[in-house]
């Protein structure tokens, strides 16, 4: 690609707090996810790039690595740094996205079968009482504009009941509503980050929390699923915020035990860490399978909760929340009210219905998921047996070691058997998943089937590529 014109679209990259190589990575992200630069562009070699942009060659050495980490790009010996997926665009003209995870949202694909990203794909009948019984409320409103940055109060009253009733004091002005919890992980981020800071993260872990981190300029540093993993980072990396899914693990399926949980909430405190506990999958645990207290019981330092109604009740249903001291609480309310003014009302409305008996739904959801985990593991057992398949104790996802060859080029040839599925690479910021792959089970029983049956055509005729060693990244700006 032409320097000068990289040049022109890269406009005042450099505006703005942080390190130069994270504000230059942010503006390339842009660019990538924007289109503007599209799939298979090569981009300037980086001591040309450095000398026209008048910085260190190191500054465009760790932006490059920093998007080849996020999977924007690929870096390959003797042939430069290319965007990364496909160079053919789609028939409108619009490339590609280069991220599976939200592939199957913008470009839906009827004859596929999605095994990509998971939520129940029918709304229960209870949610379709709870808005009858809404739109009679509804008529009763009058001189209302009905923006609620903070949410709903009738529903943050039952969630911090909830929360309460579960060992974890909360009152309704600790929580606010937001429209899913993809949505309570931005403005935790916009409200807690700054470009350049440490996130401690899983590795592997939810892909979607580690794309908002990114967005703002942090950096996810991996920490594998041990204590002494989380206290090296804390120690070396001095990180702004942690970040956990201690129940049902996204994407291994693992609940932490209470013991850990206890020990991981006392070294967060002792660093002066706030922790982050994802809840979205809490409830779908397996029946028969105990959960440990939340982490947020521990109360020697501060734990925000996530949690969110689209993987238990509907995927359609976006309300989410977050659980947090009143000051991080009015923080993130007042971002969210300059991007959208608040959330959808009646479908908060409509939730607070559903708390008295969010119990009763989330068992019969995980229920039925066990069953569908058993079913897919029956079938991968049978078709694939070569394949190491852990099971899950919740959730809805498989976290799937390959044999041979790596989760990136295996999707790619699912993908032409008309199934798509997650590569591990960008589940791990530490890049040690390459051989896994993630696929959910919360498809019907007739549907895994036929997926698997997909799934061991595209590995008969698998070839593992040759492995290419990227380069390592550079830190020094």
């Amino acid at each position: 690609m032409d320097t000068r014109r990289l040049v022109e679209q890269l406009g005042r990259w450099s505006v703005g707090p942080g390190p130069l190589y994270l504000l230059l990575a942010a503006r390339l992200r842009q660019l990538i996810d924007d289109g503007e630069l599209e799939p298979g562009t090569r981009l300037p070699p980086e001591r040309r790039l450095a000398r026209d942009l008048a910085v260190g060659r190191g500054t465009v050495v760790n932006a490059y690595e920093q998007l080849r980490m996020d999977g924007r790009v690929v870096r390959r010996q003797g042939s430069g740094t290319r965007v990364a997926g496909t160079s053919e665009p789609r028939a409108d003209g619009v490339p590609l996205t280069t991220q599976p995870i939200f592939l199957a949202l913008l470009e839906p694909n009827e004859a596929e079968i999605g095994l990509a990203c998971a939520a129940p794909t029918k709304p229960p009948g209870e949610l379709v009482t709870a808005y009858r019984s809404v739109a009679t409320e509804l008529e009763s409103i009058d001189d209302d504009p009905g923006y609620r940055p903070i949410g709903d109060q009738r529903l943050r009253a039952g969630l911090a009941h909830r929360f309460t009733e579960r060992g974890i004091p909360t009152s309704a002005d600790q929580v606010m509503i937001t429209s899913g919890g993809q949505q309570a992980l931005s403005l935790l981020a916009m409200s807690l980050l700054r470009p350049g800071d440490h996130v401690a993260v899983e590795s592997p872990t939810y892909p979607g929390a580690l794309e908002v981190i990114r967005e703002v300029g942090a950096i996810p540093i991996p920490c594998g699923t041990g204590l002494e993993d989380f206290t090296a980072v804390f120690r070396d990396h001095a990180p702004a915020l942690a970040y956990v899914i201690a129940t049902n693990q996204n994407p291994t399926g693992t609940t932490l035990p209470a013991l850990h949980r206890s020990r991981l909430a006392g070294i967060a405190a002792a660093a002066g860490i706030p922790l982050i506990e994802d809840e979205v999958l809490a409830d779908l645990t397996f029946p028969g399978s105990p959960v440990p207290p939340a982490i947020a019981t521990d109360r020697r330092g501060c734990v925000i909760s996530v949690g969110s109604l689209s993987k238990s009740v509907w995927g359609g249903l976006r309300v989410g929340w977050i659980r947090a001291p009143e000051a991080i609480i009015n923080r993130a309310a007042r971002i969210r009210a300059i991007h959208d003014l608040g959330g959808n009302l009646p479908a908060q409305m409509a939730t607070a219905e559903l708390i008295p008996i969010l119990d009763d739904l989330c068992a019969r959801r995980a229920t039925t998921l066990k069953a569908r985990h058993d079913h897919l593991r029956a079938e991968l057992g049978a078709a694939l047996p070569e394949w190491s398949v852990p099971p899950a104790g919740g959730g809805q996802t498989l976290w799937i070691r390959l044999p041979r060859g790596d989760g990136t080029s295996f999707a790619q040839a699912a993908a032409r058997h008309g199934v798509s599925i997650l590569p591990g690479d960008g589940l791990d910021p530490s890049r040690q998943s390459r051989d896994r792959i993630r696929i959910h089970f919360s498809a019907s029983e007739q549907q895994l089937s036929e997926a698997v049956r997909r799934l061991a055509e595209a590995w008969s005729g698998y070839a593992a590529p040759r492995r290419v060693t990227a380069n390592s990244p550079v830190l020094a700006v």
